[in-house]
């Protein structure tokens, strides 16, 4: 049975004079690997924070990571985690999707909804909120082992960030926080080598900077 209209071409879609058989069959329509965007807003977003938790810069300049926070590790991150379901990536899905999601959740609590937790209680609140990032990101790191050594490296890093910034929280400990900071610097500059890399190697069509895949 052929079809009587004609669609725009996609990974199953019916155009005139195909088969529905035929539409299955035909290979899905190739995207751009969308990791390198979602590394690249997840570390600028990072780094600027982190630059505030290790008390580098003075705290009043701390609002600048709202706007990172919903428009690029938020919204630009989850857009990359769409586009991941698309290229057939579980991995890649889960990770920019739940970052970006972080990031905009964040937003939301520090806007909204930070003045209805008691002062006393806001603490334990953000710390645990923190850590069980981390326990998400722990997970996470067990699956990047498949993924290429510079994404296993982010993961690696980001996970104690997670946990010690959780921590220095529960605790209003501002040494533990300061120290989650500089974990976050780091994991952010190993993000943003993850996504040069990405791009660059994409664009050149060879290898110009390492990544070292781990899957196959």
């Amino acid at each position: 049975m052929e079809a009587t209209t004609a669609r725009r071409p996609g990974s199953n879609d019916v155009v005139a004079g195909e088969t529905a058989v035929q539409a299955v069959r035909r290979p899905a329509e190739a995207i751009a690997d969308p990791a390198p965007l979602g590394l690249a807003a997840f570390a600028l977003t990072t780094f600027v924070l982190s630059f505030f938790n290790a008390d580098l810069v003075n705290p009043g300049g701390e609002p600048v990571v709202l706007g990172l926070a919903l428009a690029y590790g938020g919204l630009a991150q989850l857009l990359a985690g769409m586009w991941e379901f698309k290229n057939n990536n579980t991995f890649g899905a889960t990770a920019f999707s739940s970052f970006g999601a972080f990031w905009i959740s964040l937003f939301v609590f520090d806007q909204f909804l930070a003045g209805s937790v008691p002062a006393a209680h806001l603490g334990d609140a953000v710390g645990l909120y923190l850590i069980g990032w981390g326990i998400f990101t722990t997970y996470m790191l067990i699956a990047s082992l498949r993924v290429s050594v510079a994404v296993a490296l982010v993961f690696a890093l980001l996970a104690p960030t997670f946990i010690v910034l959780g921590i220095g929280n529960s605790a209003g400990n501002d040494t533990i926080i300061h120290i989650g900071g500089w974990l976050g610097i780091a994991t952010a500059i190993a993000a943003w080598y993850a996504s040069f890399a990405s791009v660059t190697n994409k664009t050149f069509g060879r290898i110009v900077l390492p990544v070292r895949e781990l899957h196959g």
